[in-house]
């Protein structure tokens, strides 16, 4: 199981070094800033080395970050090694894990559905189950899942459904007596090195497999890079021989756009790409790329809603840059991208980090009745280069440092519908009655931003968030001056 003290890591190498020149590199970052596509980390490593990372203040390195359903690549390891140890089949029925779950009438098509097709996403299901199992009022997501109709033979029909992979979930805590998260810990997460990875679990304690969990970008990179060594890293084999090709060749066809990142296949939890690729990925454009043919791997985290467009502009800058041969180094290109990889910082809201209103502004509480943000009271306070915001909400009183002068202060708050947890914030007066507010949550790929007007003892409040699975707007909300 490799080196379990210690675990891999990556060593360093320059781009030229490994075949690629930093100005390709350079044109990626530029062109994706250009294009405002919101990248939170990028860790590239070829050959086994890593030759370009950075990290978008305020994300950082030691952070961790949700995956969404790049987990479900993680969640497919873990199959693999159950596999090997003869814990479960790739042909073993579904119903057979669960059967004081079933529904009364079993389908036949449900009596077919095999682990194989939970892993493909074929399991003849019409529409994706995961809705179905967060609605459940029992808690039971397997029956949830269980209880849905199987529309079509399995095996015949793609669907992304992630209640599909909570089930692989669900079925190797069964056959493993152990959480996904538990039991990859001394397979695969100590011989790379992983520490302090966290998973999301359903109200019965099983981690939910097709989301949530939560690694640093390197760890991605680590990950990535087994995949692209055929499970093996340092000369010791850690994944099941022969999983990797399993999980990664496509088991169904998802669609038929060529030009598209998600019509190329599906594996077991893993997608086929463009160029002989395949990658994991989640929502807001988190990925782990690998580029066999390149010996590459790409971890990016990001807060992005069209994650085509990253991929493109690895397809465009990164890919057909790799050489076979090393390249010589220019020096003004190598030393200009390490300045940019160092300097990597998010925007923060453009405006004046002064209003003549502070003054009378400050300390003042605003009353607001019954709303979406749960908000009850916001009190300001404001000082030469930055400030506060205090907002109380049915999670008690948030208090929000932020920066005026264009930098990022961290804290941590509970707003809306997220959970406390670690955030960094800057603020800025656009113009003198109207205060605006960013918010990164920075384990995440959320950004949020509040505009506050303020009008004879009013303050009205706009909220507006950078990705979302629904609106990225709420109601505009008022209060008034208590």
């Amino acid at each position: 199981m490799g080196n379990e003290s210690v675990g891999f890591k990556f060593m360093q190498s320059s781009p030229e070094e490994e075949g690629i020149s930093s100005g390709a590199i350079l044109a990626f970052l530029e062109e994706a800033d250009a294009s405002q596509i919101e990248l939170h980390s990028f860790y590239f490593a070829r050959h086994g080395k890593v030759i370009a990372e950075g990290w978008w203040q305020p994300y950082s390195a030691q952070r961790p970050h949700t995956l969404y359903s790049l987990s479900k690549s993680f969640t497919s390891t873990a199959t693999g090694f159950a596999l090997g140890e003869k814990l479960i089949s790739l042909d073993d029925a579904v119903i057979s894990f669960f059967p004081e779950d079933l529904p009364a009438d079993v389908s036949e098509n449900l009596a077919e559905m095999k682990i194989r097709h939970l892993l493909s996403m074929s399991t003849g299901h019409a529409e994706d189950t995961t809705g179905y199992l967060h609605s459940n009022g029992t808690g039971n997501w397997a029956a949830a899942f269980l209880a849905r109709p199987v529309d079509f033979p399995p095996g015949t029909h793609f669907v992304y459904n992630s209640g599909a992979t909570y089930m692989v979930s669900a079925i190797l805590q069964k056959v493993t007596g152990s959480p996904v998260l538990e039991y990859l810990t001394p397979r695969l997460f100590d011989p790379l090195g992983i520490r302090n990875a966290t998973w999301e679990s359903c109200p019965r304690g099983i981690n939910t497999g097709g989301w949530g969990l939560s690694v640093k970008t390197e760890d991605i990179a680590r990950f990535g890079q087994l995949y692209l060594n055929n499970g093996i890293l340092d000369g010791v084999r850690v994944l099941p021989e022969g999983w990797v090709e399993e999980a990664s060749k496509s088991h169904i066809s998802n669609g038929k756009d060529p030009d598209s990142d998600w019509s190329q296949g599906y594996g077991f939890q893993f997608w086929r790409s463009r160029y002989n690729t395949y990658r994991g990925d989640g929502a807001f454009g988190q990925f782990c790329i690998i580029m066999p043919e390149q010996e590459s791997v790409l971890a990016i985290t990001a807060g992005h809603g069209n994650m085509q467009e990253e991929l493109n502009l690895v397809w465009k800058h990164l890919l057909p840059a790799m050489k076979s041969e090393k390249l010589s180094k220019s020096n003004s290109e190598y030393q200009e991208l390490q300045r940019t990889l160092s300097s990597l910082k998010r925007k923060t809201p453009e405006g004046s980090s002064s209003s003549t209103l502070e003054p009378g502004l400050s300390g003042k509480v605003y009353k607001f009745a019954e709303n979406d943000l749960n908000i009850d009271t916001v009190r300001f306070q404001f000082r030469e280069e930055e400030g506060s915001i205090q907002i109380r909400n049915e999670g008690g009183l948030q208090e929000i440092p932020f920066s005026k002068i264009g930098d990022w202060i961290e804290g941590a708050a509970a707003l809306g519908d997220f959970k406390l947890q670690a955030i960094a914030s800057s603020g800025t007066w656009t113009a003198q009655d109207a205060f605006v507010l960013d918010i990164c949550y920075t384990v995440t790929p959320y950004r949020t931003t509040l505009t506050f007007q303020f009008e004879d003892g009013k303050l009205q409040l706009d909220w507006t968030i950078n990705v979302s699975f629904g609106p990225t707007e709420k109601k505009r909300i008022a209060g008034y001056l208590q």
